[in-house]
């Protein structure tokens, strides 16, 4: 049993949550009578909405707009930053439903393994 709140959200696995999320949105779209293609070309714009979200943040924190001036904290652009996290998730999830997950692991593999080392044996997770 869970609360009603998401205060407990270690009870909360995030790949489920995402895909639950891209569930309530693909519906939502469907009531819309949006295909597939037009709900993914929308969820990568919301993508570019919250980095917009997340530019706007960091110029706040900067005062760099004499119109606004120091509109923004630090908390709130790393808000925003988890803003577009959760956004791309959760595109990647409505694009590739059954395999999301293993997909983005592939991907940050192929990227890291451009910049880092490889790991050591002792770094290796059995679990992996």
């Amino acid at each position: 049993m869970h609360s009603n709140t998401w205060d407990t959200w270690d009870a909360w696995d995030t790949w489920d949550t995402v895909a639950r999320l891209a569930r309530r949105f693909n519906a939502h779209d469907d009531e819309r009578g949006l295909d597939p293609v037009q709900q993914w070309t929308l969820q990568v714009l919301k993508i570019a909405e919250e980095t917009g979200e997340a530019s706007q943040a960091v110029i706040g924190v900067r005062g760099t707009n004499p119109r606004k001036g120091d509109s923004h904290t630090w908390q709130d652009v790393h808000a925003e930053v988890a803003d577009v996290i959760i956004t791309g998730l959760v595109a990647l999830a409505r694009m590739r439903p059954d395999d999301a997950a293993p997909y983005l692991r592939r991907q940050l593999a192929a990227k890291a393994a451009k910049f880092l080392p490889p790991p050591s044996p002792a770094q290796v997770s059995p679990l992996a």
